[in-house]
């Protein structure tokens, strides 16, 4: 599969979260199996583009490409500036935000609230495009089946888009005013690909080997895009690709290994963040982590109440080691429970 001039491994893609996807965490979701991250969403504003939060969300430093970063923003000529300003900064792909749901961002006509105003959401594709064509840079675009249940209008805008010269789409099964609720459906993402010369790729609901499988035969789509699944667990990548090749179940990483995971990631966080707020934000990785081994809610009680980056890893190493005593391999996969997906949700409403 191709994106503009780049080749990717394979179809399975890490899906950009506030919060969530930032450099250390691409980087192991790419060690484990991704073809494709794209950055969380950094804002186009001017004012804010050069904070210390933006910096960060825009950390690119060893990371293998390409390298994609999504950009969020209601002007169009401003959407354009931000596309160039990143591109300057080591961008080669540049992705477009039209699907995220938090209420910040959509109070402020960005995001999934786009696709109320075709017209708007058109001027900016076109815009970004034509700051990015002459570079050399490909443009792609992640919405929604629309805005609500009555104005499902992804197809359309997918077609305008494609017509503008955004040389990928994808398409979370939702619609804004879903939010993370309820199911996914892959009945739109069906017919925007069939409606698409470019590659399409299905998101929403996609956590098991399984379901990678069923949305990619129900939908026709080029590839899959997971997000929350990938909390905590971003070996699912090697473990779908694995099914898909072979038809056969991956075993459960050992809990040696996912010790080493969690524990590099942890340190390439820290890096990243520093002592301070480096501690705060990686707690809920590690909650993640450990949602459903045994004592894992018991520690993530105590893990919350460590404020130093060297206690909180030692207490990490002390877990898995414990652990490990005990059992070889991790339990097989159990979905998350719900109050994990509304911190999910809390997390996009507080840091976008």
């Amino acid at each position: 599969m191709n994106i503009g001039p780049y080749v990717l491994p394979n179809r399975y893609f890490v899906a950009p979260m506030a919060g969530v996807t930032d450099r250390p965490f691409r980087q192991l979701c790419k060690r484990l199996g991704a073809g494709y991250a794209v950055s969380e969403m950094v804002t186009s504003r001017p004012d804010l583009m050069r904070s210390l939060k933006t910096s960060q969300r825009a950390n690119h430093d060893g990371e293998p490409g390409p390298i994609a970063v999504q950009i969020a923003g209601t002007d169009a000529p401003t959407m354009a500036d931000a596309a160039r300003y990143n591109i300057d900064r080591g961008a080669q792909i540049i992705d477009i935000n039209m699907g995220c749901p938090a209420k910040k961002v959509c109070n402020k006509w960005a995001g999934s609230a786009l696709m109320q105003d075709e017209a708007l959401a058109l001027s900016i594709v076109s815009a970004v495009v034509q700051a990015c064509a002459p570079l050399g840079v490909p443009v792609t675009l992640k919405m929604r089946t629309g805005w609500c249940q009555a104005s499902k209008n992804a197809v359309q805008l997918a077609m305008a888009a494609e017509s503008a010269g955004v040389q990928m789409v994808t398409v979370h099964g939702r619609t804004r005013e879903q939010g993370y609720r309820g199911s996914a459906e892959y009945d739109t993402i069906a017919s925007v690909k069939a409606a698409l010369r470019i590659p399409v790729v299905a998101n929403g609901d996609i956590d098991s080997p399984e379901k990678a499988r069923a949305v990619l035969a129900a939908t026709g789509a080029d590839a899959v895009m997971i997000g929350r699944a990938a909390q905590g667990r971003p070996w699912i990548f090697r473990e779908i690709a694995h099914f898909l090749a072979t038809g056969e179940h991956l075993a459960p990483p050992l809990v040696a290994e996912v010790k080493q995971l969690l524990l590099a990631h942890l340190q390439d966080h820290y890096s990243l963040y520093g002592e301070f707020i480096g501690v705060l934000s990686a707690r809920k990785h590690i909650a993640w982590y450990v949602r459903a081994l045994p004592g894992g809610e018991a520690f993530r009680a105590h893990m919350n109440t460590l404020t130093d980056c060297q206690a909180q890893w030692a207490a990490v190493a002390d877990f898995f080691d414990e652990l490990n005593v005990c059992v070889d391999r991790l339990p097989k996969p159990v979905p998350a429970p719900h109050e994990m997906d509304n911190a999910f949700n809390n997390n996009m409403e507080t840091l976008q």
